[in-house]
């Protein structure tokens, strides 16, 4: 290809010689010259688990829709971004440049082959005028500056576009990658249940720059839109009276499993536990069950099966009846009701018991979940195998790259 935008490099599948795939794309790495077409080094490639390699331009054999190939070794050291470097897609992306002295938003950038084994950022998509009233243009590299002003407001609305498939989990690694205000910025355009997934998959000293960097309305608003045990994990690292004055402003009933949630130690099973089980009644049908389950919101863990609770169904609930597995629900009619599919084997655990206990208890019988109750017996929540490995991974676990 003799012209490749690089947005839509982004996410793009990387080969090794023998055609096993190493990784996906995450940025271009170039430098920049001045007036003259800046150079591009290389793509920084993400492999797994959460790593960032540098894999330089001149390796790379062929650049085809779907896939990018290499030849010889990739470095596996992690990436470094030097002072000269810059990141063509976290940080060239929605400049506010200049063209024939009007302003204008980079939409995107385009390399080009200048020797057998150099590549430049030859062209600018630019973007004049409004999204209503403007008109979108290529143009040379000579004819567009602005590349070298800091500039305060630039937007995040073309770097998002380039990662729009992206899961929340991988989105998070690339923003946690960016320099700590730009981050920020781009995290504010996501729109609340977006910034809500993000953020937590975020460490947790990013969840608070990002957090401190939203309006307090906004903030609450993300907050509800979160899970609860999310939230009240990444309250318990703001200050009691930031935390307090979020949680008047969050909506009572969203805020109401947050408060319960903070009142235990975050290393025991309360502290751990999601309040957003499925829990239905014992006189609910399988079908029911089955389609609540079946959400796409419901993550594998939570989905494993169904807490069965008198009514109200709403933690704490009524009395709490017992578990019904997934695959024992495939197996009954549709008409079934989970009164009679309970499993009775499976004792809930209580909210003080501590982490090594929780875990162990997951292991000894092969649980991705298990209930807790309360001294009357009702349910509280549900610790997940995840938030188990959450809490017993090292504290900086997102963070690392080797």
């Amino acid at each position: 290809m003799d012209r490749i935008f690089v947005a839509r490099l982004a996410g793009l599948a990387v080969f090794d010689p023998a055609g096993d795939q190493i990784g996906r794309i995450r940025d271009v790495v170039v430098a920049m010259r001045g007036p003259l077409p800046p150079r591009v080094h290389g793509f920084v490639v993400e492999i797994q688990p959460r790593r960032r390699v540098f894999l330089p331009i001149t390796r790379v054999t062929s650049v085809e829709p779907r896939a990018v190939v290499f030849t010889g070794k990739i470095n596996m050291r992690r990436f470094e971004q030097r002072e000269s470097e810059t990141l063509a897609i976290g940080e060239m992306l929605d400049l506010k440049v200049r063209h024939q002295s009007e302003q204008a938003t980079v939409l995107d950038l385009a390399m080009e082959r200048a020797r057998p084994t150099e590549w430049v950022l030859s062209k600018v998509a630019v973007r004049r005028g409004t999204k209503r009233r403007g008109e979108t243009l290529i143009v040379d590299w000579d004819e567009v500056t602005g590349f070298d002003v800091v500039q305060k407001d630039q937007g995040a609305a073309y770097l998002l576009a380039a990662f729009d498939a992206m899961r929340s989990a991988d989105l998070a690694n690339v923003l946690h990658e960016l320099p700590r205000k730009r981050m920020a910025q781009v995290a504010a355009s996501l729109d609340d249940d977006r910034l809500a997934d993000v953020l937590e998959e975020l460490p947790e000293r990013d969840q608070v720059a990002v957090l401190s960097q939203l309006n307090a309305e906004r903030a609450a608003d993300v907050l509800e839109a979160m899970s609860p045990d999310d939230a009240a994990d990444l309250l318990q690292e703001l200050p009691a009276d930031e935390a307090e004055a979020l949680l008047r402003l969050m909506i009572p009933e969203e805020a109401a499993p947050v408060r319960r949630l903070l009142t235990y130690d975050e290393d025991t099973a309360g502290g751990m536990m999601t309040t957003e089980a499925v829990i239905l009644p014992p006189n609910a049908t399988v079908a029911e069950a089955l389609a609540h389950i079946r959400q796409q919101e419901q993550t594998p863990a939570v989905a494993a099966q169904v807490y069965v609770a008198r009514p109200p169904t709403e933690t704490p609930t009524g009395r709490f009846l017992g578990v019904a597995h997934f695959q024992r629900l495939l197996r009954e009619p549709p008409s079934t009701m989970l009164g009679g599919v309970i499993d009775n084997t499976v004792d809930p655990i209580r909210p003080d018991l501590p982490l090594p206990g929780v875990a162990s208890y997951l292991a000894t019988y092969n649980l991705v979940a298990t209930p807790v109750v309360d001294e009357h017996g009702r349910l509280l929540g549900a610790v997940t195998v995840d938030d188990v490995l959450d809490h017993m991974l090292p504290h900086d676990w997102r963070e690392r790259n080797d």
